[in-house]
């Protein structure tokens, strides 16, 4: 037997060495990593195989096969090769890599190449999902081949949302593994190298972590908008009164924004460092021992909260919820999450309630994919607010669905809907037409015709 485990976060390779650690992946024959680079400029950024800290986390497994090498000039998120070169391809893989017959494929992000190019390399192989922080809790984006599909047995993930199932497969009646928080969290500490900048900062001074994000990347706010966005995060850590606040930009940020969160943090009169080490930031918050932690929807706010016990707060989310396009963006999920957890007095404390605003939210997003949760979305969308629903769910999409809640349709529109495949204005012309010629052989049989 063979594991293969296709990954491209510490994330996920500190859940899938936490799933080890645990039993819940068996130690039954060779276990191979196959790191890949997902960066847009793999040069720029240092892989899974060479990062010094994750030596130990690599070190369950029994060998690394770096798939960039391979693919090399061409970016991993580009392989998509020929359907009719894929088993010869799988012939000089299983030869290269020594597969069994028997194996077992690990893979994290499976919607997109270079995971899915695997996942049809080996048509044969069992199927387990990596989880990756939020997204996890997201239906798949696109419909896989039911090939693949049918082949998905398990969804292993960090439980940084305790009472909380993934939507992810759900509806391939897939098993969900938790990994316990616990667990996750030994792992990320293997991941904690020493790190000078961030010792001389553990000294007792009460310090606030604000993230960055680079949201105008993502085409969600402007430039101008962002800079305002991480002042407001300044300003939210300002209220736990803070001696110091370190800011963990996004590395792709421009350096205006250093600058402007610096100034805020200045006007607070609290001490201001940036941050722009390798250490994870739910590590940082750990290592400086942050009284809380503020980003904009990031992963490591639930996972500082569930691991760490830490406060958290989030900036922008129910503005981002009203913009984000289009409503099947998977970025979606994790949005309402961070909100459901983070909002004043949020009636979805109870894991029950957020779970079944994840659900709802997920069929909106994939109602195909997702189908089996329609009933789930009603009972949620028939109590809710107008003011709730519209945070979390937008009239277009209601109408468009026909959920609870959706704005009462004009005539000419209920004209307009298609029925069966039909628009109903067409569909009242064959009617008719069809009466007329019902009429005319009444017509003709009375005439004896």
């Amino acid at each position: 037997m063979t594991q293969l485990f296709a990954l491209h976060s510490a994330y996920a390779l500190a859940t899938a060495a936490a799933a080890i650690d645990d039993g819940f992946i068996d130690a039954n024959g060779a276990r191979i990593l196959v790191p890949f680079n997902t960066a847009r400029v793999p040069e720029t950024t240092i892989g899974l195989d060479e990062l010094s800290n994750l030596a130990s986390l690599r070190a369950r497994f029994d060998r690394c096969e770096p798939l960039d090498g391979i693919l090399a000039p061409a970016h991993p998120s580009q392989w998509e090769p020929l359907e009719q070169d894929l088993p010869m391809l799988a012939r000089l893989f299983a030869r290269a890599w020594d597969l069994d017959d028997d194996l077992e494929l690990f893979v994290q992000s499976p919607q997109v190449a270079p995971a899915r190019t695997l996942l049809s390399l080996f048509p044969h192989a069992r199927i387990t999902i990596i989880g990756d922080g939020l997204m996890t809790y997201s239906p798949i984006r696109v419909a896989l081949a039911r090939t693949v599909v049918e082949r998905i047995g398990r969804v292993v993930y960090a439980d940084i949302v305790p009472g909380i199932e993934p939507l992810v497969f759900g509806e391939a009646g897939a098993t969900r593994v938790p990994v316990a928080p616990a667990s996750f969290r030994a792992a990320l500490a293997e991941t904690a190298d020493a790190d000078s900048t961030l010792d001389s900062l553990a000294d007792g001074t009460p310090t606030a972590l604000v993230l960055g994000q680079y949201l105008a990347a993502l085409g969600l706010v402007s430039a101008a908008e962002e800079i305002g966005m991480q002042e407001e995060m300044i300003d939210r850590a300002a209220q736990w009164r803070p001696r110091r606040i370190i800011f963990k930009p996004h590395p792709s940020a421009p350096p205006a924004i250093t600058g402007a969160v610096r100034a805020r943090a200045n006007a607070h009169g609290v001490e201001f460092v940036e941050y722009r080490g390798a250490l994870s930031a739910e590590l940082v918050a750990e290592r400086v021992d942050a009284v809380g932690i503020v980003a904009g929807f990031s992963t490591a706010l639930p996972t500082v909260q569930t691991l760490f016990g830490r406060q958290i707060a989030s900036v922008g989310a129910e503005k981002l919820l009203r913009r984000i396009t289009p409503f099947e963006n998977s970025n979606r999920v994790p949005l309402t999450i961070v909100d459901a957890l983070t909002r004043p007095a949020s009636p979805y404390a109870d894991p029950e309630q957020l779970q079944l605003l994840i659900d709802a939210v997920g069929y909106a997003m994939q109602p195909q994919i997702a189908a089996h949760l329609r009933l789930r979305a009603e009972t949620l969308l028939r109590k809710l607010t107008v003011a709730e629903r519209n945070r979390y769910f937008s009239p277009t999409r209601l109408s468009a669905l026909r959920l609870p809640g959706a704005p009462p349709e004009r005539a000419l529109r209920r004209m307009l809907r298609s029925a069966g495949g039909v628009g109903r204005v067409e569909e009242l012309r064959l009617t008719a037409g069809a009466a007329r010629r019902r009429a005319a052989r009444a017509w003709k049989a009375v005439r004896g015709a």
